[in-house]
């Protein structure tokens, strides 16, 4: 959240080791003035109640009127840690402008498990929101009917922030997802609307403004998302997509990454007027090397998104506070032509670079046919056609994190398919090589493109953030 001058971020928190642990988590708390220099604090909760014993859980911060914060976060209660609990948190002393010190009340917890929900499946508070009825909201992930129930995201309402009831119809369900987390329901601009009036999920008039719903699905560890209609009076949301996408299946949805990561969550940042978006990327080694390392899991660069020209897909681009880091430019390629199955060697670029590229094709006329099928799995075609397997329009790209015999490196490319006349962009980033080390989970990752590259000139722009184990790239803008 943004508050005062100070950003603050909540994370989940061990501060007993490098991993889960037993799962008694805390949540830890660190702050920054620009999102990208920061400090951490002690705490800001810790598992030391009967509503929280096994765990301080995730969940979201609210800045209520007059400025003063709160945190919702679901709690595992004592005697019996299945059992979830959502509770709230505020500052000790409101003036201090690091919040270094909660207080949780014993009037806690403020939403206890619903009959009609299993005791492990009620977790992740969003962040609240207030609706034209001057009534608080907030969603809360949920299994719906026992163990295999419906997958719903429900809503609760209070006047006072304390105490919440139920509303009769869940935001959304999705029978074939399993178990959903950490949603996020946030209004987004139409194209060329200033954002800075949208800071609430219900905008000025909710039905008016579209709505992202995020949800991260456990079966799957990813996190989709779809864009479409919020009511406020209702409190549902109905998904906009495609006729590729199912609107009842979550897991049809657009993404906001196709890499490693799970359960992002996004704040208004009051500062810029803007939608900042973070994500969680957990490491890839073994559990051995988290420990010996002392620590797992990071957060993403922080992201701006934003509604799409199209009004169907959300934008996002690495917030402009990241270009601070650029010390010296290395001057690469300029340019320069690759020739098929050649490479250009850029020197002097290390372990931490922020790289834009663009790539122009002299022609698209050779290009293979796409196959409408391989829209459900571009994962899977990534690894079937890796970096180093030819095509007709690709793979070009980056080879980053490069061993000077070549024998490990991290491949991020694209390929270009026909379809109907126009063309598919695959992008992937392909970690098979990224280690010579056995062990280590290090698959393909893909998903398309959704850009007219012809329209574009026959060119597609990259641009790829690499911080010693991360990279995070970003394709056609």
């Amino acid at each position: 959240m943004y508050h005062n001058g100070v950003y603050h971020m909540f994370y989940q928190y061990n501060p007993l080791g490098a991993v889960w642990g037993t799962g008694n988590l805390s949540w830890g708390h660190s702050v920054s003035r620009d999102l990208v220099n920061w400090d951490a604090l002690d705490t800001a909760l810790d598992p030391t109640a009967p509503f929280d014993y096994n765990g301080c859980w995730s969940g979201s911060a609210t800045i209520l009127p007059g400025g003063i914060p709160a945190l919702l976060y679901t709690g595992r209660i004592q005697g019996d840690k299945e059992v979830q609990v959502q509770n709230v948190a505020f500052p000790k002393n409101p003036a201090d402008p690091l919040l270094r010190e909660w207080v949780k009340p014993a009037y806690n917890p403020v939403i206890p498990l619903p009959a009609d929900v299993p005791g492990d499946n009620f977790r992740d508070p969003t962040t609240a929101w207030v609706g034209r009825d001057g009534l608080w909201r907030i969603a809360v992930a949920a299994k719906v009917g026992g163990p295999n129930g419906i997958a719903s995201t429900l809503i609760y309402r209070s006047k006072d922030f304390r105490h919440w009831k139920r509303n009769a119809l869940p935001l959304y369900t999705s029978r074939a997802a399993g178990m959903v987390e950490c949603p996020d329901l946030f209004p987004v601009a139409e194209p060329g609307v200033e954002e800075g009036r949208l800071g609430y999920a219900s905008g000025p008039a909710s039905g008016a403004v579209r709505h992202v719903l995020k949800l991260s699905v456990m079966n799957t560890t990813q996190d989709y998302y779809a864009v479409g209609r919020y009511d406020d009076v209702a409190d549902t949301f109905v998904p906009e997509v495609d006729v590729e996408r199912n609107a009842d299946d979550c897991r049809t949805w657009r993404r906001f990454d196709y890499g490693h990561v799970y359960a992002s969550k996004s704040f208004f940042d009051s500062s810029k007027n803007r939608r900042v978006l973070w994500a969680w990327a957990n490491e890839s080694d073994s559990q051995d090397n988290d420990i010996a390392r002392g620590w797992s899991g990071v957060q993403t660069v922080p992201r701006k998104v934003w509604l799409d020209q199209d009004g169907k897909q959300v934008r996002q681009w690495p917030i402009e506070e990241i270009e601070t880091l650029r010390s010296k430019r290395v001057v690469g390629l300029l340019g320069a032509q690759v020739n098929a199955g050649g490479m250009n060697k850029i020197v002097g670029v290390g372990a931490q670079a922020d790289v834009e590229a663009i790539f122009e094709i002299p022609s698209l006329e050779e290009a293979e046919t796409f196959q409408p099928n391989w829209l459900l799995d571009p994962q899977k075609l990534c690894e079937e056609n890796g970096a180093s397997v030819p095509g007709r329009v690709g793979p070009f790209g980056l080879l980053v994190m490069a061993s000077s015999n070549m024998q490990e490196h991290t491949a991020v490319f694209f390929r270009v398919f026909r379809h109907n006349h126009k063309y598919k962009v695959l992008m992937c980033t392909d970690l098979t090589r990224s280690t010579g080390r056995d062990n280590v989970y290090k698959p393909s990752y893909g998903g398309f493109v959704d850009i007219d590259i012809e329209q574009q000139g026959r060119s597609i722009s990259l641009r790829t953030l690499i911080d010693h184990s991360v990279v995070e790239s970003f394709g056609g803008g």
